[in-house]
């Protein structure tokens, strides 16, 4: 699941196709024109068709004799893909299927985060425990810079999953992170957002002490709270337009 590469033309040619596809500019099952696309992306087939073969890899396109190149339905998408997710989230507006895409998220997050943590607390090292302690710093160093406290945020969450030392789990960051980072820049852009640095300071906290079900706990707790900053801020239809996050 290595992010692809966004290099030059055919990596914003690539880009552009996913988004109109995600976004439902180019709806499910629509019968790509590729003439047309070429000319309005002022690219060559060539470039295009490599392009395609991208978003086939990753479930968002097919092409059949007679047919052509079409749209799969979304059911056949690899959701789970971090580029897919990254897609999803490309713009400052949040619409009904990003929210829905959120509260997916934070299912999984539900179920993921709280073993993981327990695992992180058995497992960690000096080295791991370095990394949360400079993440959490982090946070309360960025004062009101929603994009520091988005990236302070993202470096904890992946360094919990790194003190796992479970390869499987440390791949997980690459499915969070592209929606996290998403609803972090909603709640940490709203004037309502909470101080982030108390609860990722407990989960820390118990982690450096090594007493899994504290970290649990804390970590529930935490989820807790991003899960109603997010619904705080998600009560105005501006905030949710706009681009802490837990």
């Amino acid at each position: 699941m290595t992010p692809y590469a966004r290099r030059g033309v055919h990596g914003q040619t690539v880009e552009a196709l996913a988004r109109r596809i995600l976004g439902g500019e180019i709806p499910e099952g629509a019968t790509l024109d590729l003439v047309a696309l070429q000319s309005e992306l002022d690219v060559s087939l060539t470039a295009l068709r490599e392009s395609l073969k991208v978003l086939a890899a990753k479930g968002m396109v097919d092409a059949r004799q007679k047919r052509g190149t079409f749209v799969r339905n979304r059911s056949d998408w690899n959701l789970l893909d971090a580029d897919v997710l990254r897609w999803q989230f490309h713009s400052d507006r949040t619409t009904d299927a990003d929210r829905a895409l959120l509260r997916n998220l934070a299912e999984v997050r539900s179920i993921i985060e709280p073993a993981a943590v327990r695992l992180a607390a058995e497992r960690r090292t000096d080295a791991d425990l370095a990394a949360l302690d400079a993440a959490v710093d982090a946070m309360g160093a960025g004062g009101s810079d929603a994009a520091h406290a988005v990236e302070a945020d993202l470096a904890f969450h992946r360094a919990l999953l790194v003190a796992t030392h479970n390869e499987l789990l440390e791949r997980m960051e690459m499915v969070i992170e592209s929606g996290l980072a998403h609803r972090d820049r909603i709640v940490h852009s709203s004037p309502h957002s909470q101080d982030p640095v108390p609860a990722h300071r407990a989960v820390l906290d118990a982690v450096r002490a090594q007493d899994p079900h504290a970290a649990e706990a804390a970590m529930r707790a935490l989820l807790d709270q991003a899960g109603r900053d997010l619904d705080r801020v998600g009560g105005s239809d501006n905030d949710m337009e706009r681009p802490s996050g837990q």
